[in-house]
């Protein structure tokens, strides 16, 4: 008789490792490309479809938090209803198009999932409020970071027609396209209300991506970008 005792079975983890891993004896390795070809076909399919339904409006605007602030705000301004009826929904502006830092975006929204269900920091109106000019912060740095690549795809200095802008418009975006400036410089609050102190923050947010060398230094925006924004909003 042999002494030895006989050998654990292996988990089932490993048990799936070895199916996968050993050559098969009873499928051509024709036919195992052709299935493996068609699961990633479907796989892929399946991930971006799944991506695409959550950048959507409705399902942005699905939380309380957004639907109730910032989407409410949205109503009615000129991104949102407008002579041409082409309009810019929220991850138009808020979500990337090129596909690796849209993957970036969605990883970092798992924090936003986190506030919702879990710490509820802007929950109420109060708390929403009370985050406003962070949350805005947040957003300002994003698009300085990327020259406003989010508004450039609709928007480009390239194309304009500044003979059919108005003269201050006009004025304004020769001075930006002079200068180097980006949209958001100037477009703080195109489709939300602004916070109190939010020209101070901006100062605030483009200095410190100066200081750690993501910008090159430029001029700030002034006091008369300031007066150029109220203006632009109060019409």
């Amino acid at each position: 008789m042999s002494d030895q005792s006989p050998q654990p079975r292996p988990g089932f983890l490993r048990r799936v490792w070895r199916f996968i891993a050993s050559p098969s004896g009873v499928f051509s390795l024709g036919f195992l490309v052709v299935v493996g070809f068609i699961a990633g076909v479907v796989f892929w399919g399946g991930f971006h479809w799944a991506l695409e339904m959550t950048n959507r409006e409705e399902f942005c605007i699905s939380c309380h938090e957004m639907k109730d602030n910032v989407y409410a705000e949205y109503q009615g301004s000129v991104h949102q209803n407008n002579s041409s009826g082409v309009r810019a929904t929220c991850p138009d502006c808020h979500v990337p198009k090129d596909w690796g830092p849209k993957i970036i975006r969605k990883i970092q929204a798992t924090k936003e999932l986190y506030g919702h269900f879990v710490s509820k920091s802007i929950w109420t109106r109060e708390k929403f409020e009370d985050m406003r000019l962070e949350l805005a912060s947040h957003e300002w740095a994003r698009m300085k970071k990327t020259d406003s690549k989010e508004c450039r795809n609709c928007h480009s200095f390239e194309f304009m027609d500044f003979t059919l802008q108005e003269n201050r418009a006009a004025a304004n975006h020769q001075t930006a396209l002079d200068d180097g400036k980006t949209c958001i410089d100037c477009h703080q609050g195109i489709a939300h209300d602004l916070p109190a102190g939010y020209l101070e923050k901006y100062r605030e947010v483009v200095a410190e991506l100066q200081a750690d060398g993501t910008l090159p230094q430029k001029t700030q925006p002034t006091a008369v970008a300031k007066r150029e924004i109220d203006s632009y909003l109060d019409k």
